[in-house]
């Protein structure tokens, strides 16, 4: 029995620090390289894993060195990795991250799993009406609809974190109790960098929960039609990858414990801002200890 299961994007993450992003034909001296595991889904799944939430998780690796380590990564953490298909002689998902010194801001060049997506019936139907919530990035529309159709038949809340809109992207948002995106969604659903607008739009599809994550501006969200709206927590960004697949996490986390929604948007605000503070998605995820409001139950 888990309590999440997720659905997506999993990667190996190769990031360095560089003090300015270079110009063509020139060379760049980089520091503090580091490799992590990564992903919108994946790494939300670490973090809840971590605050001691039983989580499964299903995606797609090859069987090249760094689908190894991408499996050795969610295992290394205690999630469980049965629904983690590896595609023999595809190659899986990575990433080169470029951080900009004294900035946080990162340019992400990646490539897409080469193997086949996840099919229907590929998933642990049982396993997903067994959780309490299905969480997906959406990569892999054709699974992730039958798996919210599945979870909703047993009674999980549905989290979608759309980074970017896609094809499929607002069918599964019509199956979604929580659908929060990314500003660049946002933009792109509108077009026009008008989040509040954003995020009555996809009220209209049916969710209850919708919002936009805008980085350092906060963020904008509607529970039942009430506005929400607040800034972000104040830090000195190192890196801001992996901050707002932690910040769903951290929603997640507030609805497994039955918080009110601007409290579990908080802590995944506040888990989020913490993030920013190492290189990588996962080295700096925070302990609940270290969460500054202590009134709720841990």
């Amino acid at each position: 029995m888990i309590q999440v299961y997720g659905l997506g994007q999993c990667t190996l993450d190769h990031l360095a620090i560089l003090p300015s992003y270079p110009k063509p034909d020139t060379k760049c001296e980089f520091r503090e390289m580091t490799v992590q595991g990564g992903g919108p889904a994946a790494t939300a799944i670490v973090a809840l894993s971590r605050w001691g939430i039983s989580c499964a998780f299903a995606g797609v690796v090859g069987d090249d060195s760094f689908g190894v380590e991408i499996k050795r990564s969610l295992d290394h953490e205690g999630v469980d990795t049965k629904g983690l298909l590896v595609r023999p002689g595809c190659g899986s998902q990575f990433a080169f991250i470029a951080v900009e010194a004294g900035t946080g801001k990162r340019t992400i060049f990646w490539r897409h799993p080469s193997g086949a997506p996840p099919s229907p019936n590929e998933l642990d139907h049982d396993l997903i009406r067994s959780a309490k919530v299905f969480h997906t990035d959406g990569l892999f529309i054709e699974a992730s609809l039958a798996a919210a159709r599945t979870a909703r038949a047993g009674g999980a809340q549905i989290v979608v974190d759309a980074g970017t809109l896609r094809e499929g992207s607002l069918e599964l948002a019509k199956h979604s109790d929580c659908f929060i995106a990314s500003a660049n969604f946002g933009r792109a659903l509108i077009g026009d960098d008008r989040p509040l607008e954003a995020c009555r739009r996809l009220a209209e599809l049916g969710p209850r929960v919708v919002g936009i994550t805008l980085g350092e501006r906060g963020y904008v969200a509607m529970d039942r039609g009430v506005v929400i709206e607040r800034p972000a927590y104040r830090v000195q960004a190192v890196d801001t990858t992996g901050c707002g697949d932690v910040f769903h996490g951290g929603f997640i986390y507030g609805l497994l414990q039955g918080w009110d929604t601007v409290t579990s948007l908080d802590f995944g605000a506040w888990a989020a801002a913490r993030v920013s503070l190492g290189l990588g998605g996962r080295a700096a995820i925070p302990s609940l200890a270290d969460w500054p409001d202590r009134n709720f139950p841990a």
